[in-house]
């Protein structure tokens, strides 16, 4: 594929890192307002609060999770930060390599590529097809396994969203926590004030990690998971093709709808054809 063609692979990798950004840019301008009013930064630190928040809603969530789909959210966050470059333009490319392959020396050419293909989902159906399985019935037999693979990664950013949940729930319970302390020392109002500014602490950990960590993680999750669906469609389309016989132009312009940003140009062409 032509260079114009990678652009929009080299912007998506970038726009990755937006995680990183806006969750400095979040928790920044919740700092800068608190101490432009007046306040200082060290009246939000309180240890107490965040174990009650944090504690009481990482337990909440592993009552509504196994540790199993915990432990695969915490590792697919590591995926909302870092980011990651998307191969839709280099898998669109390797597609059209095994077409050519195919038509110039038979699908069954295929099969000494396979153990070089890391992609173990690409590699199952490139070995279904080689294994004589028509283009109908690798179809429905993949999406099979497609909406099973889907349903599990689905589980993982439903741990942010439950997490989202909770938060805020125990943050009010934190602060009741400390609000009934407050109230055995009426006598000293003084104290009683710092006391309930205090206690509210816990509210704002429990409605600020919500809404500026665990939502949003939630919905870039869910985002990763569409995309790498889209990933095992765009390698089920890329096999079918090459079962139907397609030139490795035409299995490319089919796959063009899979890039992150299809150029228009492609589209534009592929239609007028």
């Amino acid at each position: 594929m032509d260079k114009s063609e990678r652009v929009p692979q080299e912007k998506s990798s970038v726009r990755q890192g937006s995680a990183v950004v806006g969750l400095i840019v979040g928790v920044f301008g919740v700092g800068a307002g608190l101490v432009l009013d007046g306040g200082n930064l060290r009246q939000i630190l309180q240890p107490t609060a965040a174990l009650i928040v944090f504690g009481g809603t990482l337990g909440a969530v592993l009552v509504q999770f196994p540790f199993s789909v915990v432990g695969r959210a915490l590792t697919m966050l590591r995926q909302v930060f870092l980011g990651g470059e998307d191969k839709a333009a280099q898998l669109i490319d390797e597609l059209g390599r095994y077409a050519m392959q195919a038509r110039k020396h038979g699908l069954l050419s295929l099969d000494s590529a396979l153990t070089a293909i890391p992609d173990t989902f690409l590699r199952y159906c490139l070995t279904q097809a080689i294994d004589g399985a028509r283009s109908e019935d690798l179809r429905h037999s993949i999406e099979g396994l497609m909406q099973a693979e889907m349903d599990r990664d689905y589980a993982l950013p439903m741990v942010f969203e439950s997490a989202g949940g909770f938060a805020p729930t125990i943050g009010i319970l934190g602060a009741v926590i400390g609000l009934i302390q407050v109230m055995q020392h009426l006598s000293n109002i003084e104290e009683v004030g710092k006391g309930i500014a205090a206690a509210f602490v816990a509210t704002l950990y429990g409605v600020g990690s919500a809404n500026l960590f665990f939502l949003p993680c939630a919905g870039r999750m869910r985002a990763l998971v569409d995309r790498r669906q889209a990933m095992r469609e765009l390698a089920l389309e890329g096999v079918i093709a090459i079962l139907e016989k397609n030139t490795p132009r035409a299995v490319e312009k089919r796959l063009a709808c899979f890039l992150p940003e299809p150029p228009a140009e492609s589209i534009s062409q592929t239609v007028l054809q």
